[in-house]
């Protein structure tokens, strides 16, 4: 399935049924008083969280969302029908924007939430409303509203607890695969990410936590170069960040530590509650060494003078202490936020 985390549409409400001007005409009753009724409201357009989607594709190609107008009162007192609702379903991450002027209307989340985002017309007075003692045979009534009409702007972020960040082939996709049951695209050659990919991880005793392979990131993606800040948008989501890196890049590619600095750097840029999130950085590639004390690693902890892990994406080695480890900065995260 094609991934689609940002759509324009426009919606529309319906409205308002027109009040009724009638009166009595029964057979006994020859001056009836007025008897019509209430026009029935317009529908409203609703967005909300459908757990079953996981993209915005279903609103492609579908721009304009028209909810239909309320029933007109009638007479014997009869209110017109309110109009049924349109529900724009949209998956658990998404945030509704007024495209004109930017305002956020609401960030849906979880499953249930939702949001009118334009209510239906009212529907107008039938004659029987005017009616009193000084005003016995009332000849007015009112026209419904009109309904409400906004371009809108929709968003997905990923709701994923771990984010695996890193420069483009730095075996995030790989590690992904390694962790999850998770098939994403791989090669060796960069940007083959274009879109996130999410896995579930299991862990012994009923344990397990989603975690996303993001697009790789290079130097200047707070400013949308590359695949830019659509990256880093989806990051926001997450709980605790993967650092992956490559230890053992191709020649002409950032040393291992320029590459930290690198996705550092852009995660600061681009938001400071971003580069504040819990960090667990990986060296990746053991599988290239030959040596038994490999000392690029040891080059890279010094470096950088925080702690280091180490895997092989492709053999496994090191991936469960990793995966371990996430578990407990989850389990500590939301804790700190309980």
């Amino acid at each position: 399935m094609q991934f689609i985390d940002q759509a324009e549409i426009c919606v529309r409400s319906g409205k308002g049924g027109d009040g009724c001007v009638s009166f009595r005409r029964e057979k006994y009753v020859p001056k009836g008083g007025p008897d019509g009724g209430d026009g029935g409201a317009g529908g409203s357009v609703v967005i909300q969280v459908d757990p079953q989607l996981s993209t915005l594709v279903d609103l492609i190609g579908h721009v304009y969302w028209i909810a239909p107008p309320g029933h007109h009162g009638k007479g014997s007192n009869c209110t017109g029908r309110d109009a049924e609702d349109v529900v724009i379903r949209v998956p658990a991450g998404t945030l509704v924007y007024d495209r004109d002027n930017g305002v956020l209307l609401r960030d849906l989340v979880e499953e249930g939430d939702r949001v009118v985002v334009v209510r239906g017309g009212r529907g107008g007075r039938g004659n029987a409303y005017f009616a009193s003692s000084t005003h016995q045979t009332p000849r007015e009534s009112q026209p419904g509203e009109a309904g409400e009409e906004r371009w809108l702007r929709l968003e997905l972020k990923l709701i994923a607890e771990v984010g695996i960040i890193g420069l483009p082939n730095a075996g995030k996709s790989t590690l992904l695969s390694r962790v999850s049951r998770a098939r994403p695209k791989i090669a060796d050659y960069p940007f083959t990410t274009l879109v996130p990919n999410l896995g579930i991880v299991s862990l012994s005793g009923f344990r397990s936590f989603v975690i996303a392979d993001m697009p790789g990131l290079i130097e200047g993606a707070h400013e949308g170069i590359g695949l830019g800040d659509r990256f880093l948008r989806h990051s926001e989501r997450t709980r605790v960040l993967l650092h992956l890196i490559d230890l053992f890049p191709v020649e002409g590619q950032p040393t291992p530590a320029e590459a930290y600095r690198i996705v550092r750097g852009e995660l600061e840029k681009y938001s400071a509650e971003l580069a504040e999130k819990p960090e667990l950085v990986v060296a990746n590639k053991l599988d290239l060494s030959i040596e038994e004390e490999e000392p690029a690693l040891a080059e890279l902890r010094r470096e950088l003078g925080i702690d280091v892990m180490a895997i092989s994406g492709v053999t496994g080695a090191g991936v469960e202490d990793v995966v371990n480890r996430l578990w407990r900065m989850l389990a500590e995260e939301r804790e700190s936020v309980a």
